[in-house]
């Protein structure tokens, strides 16, 4: 099922500019401002209390203590932890084999994550990677941390100044050079990391132009983020798949070394000729 802030995202061409304002602000700090009375969320968003009715049933819900609910469901979802999550894969699980089960599962994530991409986001993003003025700067969580350096060692292949943020507590040295020509791509899913929020308030704040990557819920890091990808998640496990957001990122690779693929090339040529010289990899002659 479809999450509030995808349904929200999705039917932002049919909403009157009050419910454009007052989804924006419920998205700002996805799902927090709606916890509240619906007088409340009305004045933190600077609209009316019908308009805040109005907009609830038009995304499908009978009312506000319906729309409520739903939020309050999702924020269970959003900060469990896989002992919370374990007993709820469980019962309703068919008896086939579990390598059978977790492969159509991933398979409905990347089917519903592609069905809920931008592409002209997506293609903005390449255009970013791909622009020789701009630096690429990228960081991840304590999990998510794999994808970014998935991503950095690519990229780092593809095209110069590309730099990967540490997570340890070294990573503020890193913000003091960033500035308007740096493009900060950040992976960021549940339980939502605190200093993944601050690196991104920190480099917004200098100019830089955020990327994010996050979950079905959405990291608190999209209120300053210029694109944000969502990726569904869940599976029949206590932990949470990186399949639908493993996907976007060799999407993205795929993309701009393509877009690249003279410098590529060159580059990748050099590299296997230093490769050559270490004796990296093994040879078979």
């Amino acid at each position: 099922m479809a999450t509030i802030a995808e349904i929200l995202k999705a039917r932002d061409t049919d909403m009157t500019r009050a419910e454009r304002q007052l989804a924006s602000a419920i998205l700002d700090n996805y799902p927090i401002p709606g916890l509240g009375s619906i007088t409340e969320l009305a004045e933190m968003a600077g609209v009316s209390s019908p308009t805040v009715a109005r907009m609830v049933q038009k995304i499908g819900f009978s009312g506000y203590p319906e729309f409520q609910a739903a939020l309050r469901d999702e924020l269970s979802e959003i900060i469990s932890s896989p002992v919370d999550k374990h007993p709820h894969q469980v019962p309703d699980l068919p008896a086939e084999h579990m390598l059978n089960r977790y492969a159509q599962a991933a398979a409905d994530n990347m089917r519903a994550t592609l069905d809920r991409i931008d592409p002209a986001d997506f293609d903005a993003l390449c255009q970013q990677i791909v622009d020789p003025d701009r630096r690429i700067q990228i960081a991840g969580g304590r999990l998510s941390g794999t994808l970014a350096q998935t991503l950095y060692l690519h990229l780092q292949m593809i095209r110069p100044d590309v730099f990967l943020i540490p997570q340890q507590a070294s990573w503020p040295h890193y913000v003091l050079d960033l500035g308007p020509r740096d493009t900060l791509i950040l992976f960021d899913i549940r339980r939502y990391e605190n200093a993944t929020l601050l690196l991104a308030e920190m480099a917004h704040e200098k100019g830089a132009e955020v990327i994010l990557f996050t979950d079905q819920w959405r990291s608190p890091v999209q209120r300053v983020a210029k694109h944000t990808f969502a990726a569904r998640i869940t599976v029949p496990s206590a932990w949470d798949s990186m399949l639908g957001l493993l996907l976007l990122v060799e999407s993205v690779i795929a993309a701009t070394q393509e877009a690249q693929w003279e410098t590529v090339k060159a580059r990748t040529d050099e590299l296997e000729t230093a490769f050559d010289r270490t004796r990296l990899f093994r040879k078979f002659t």
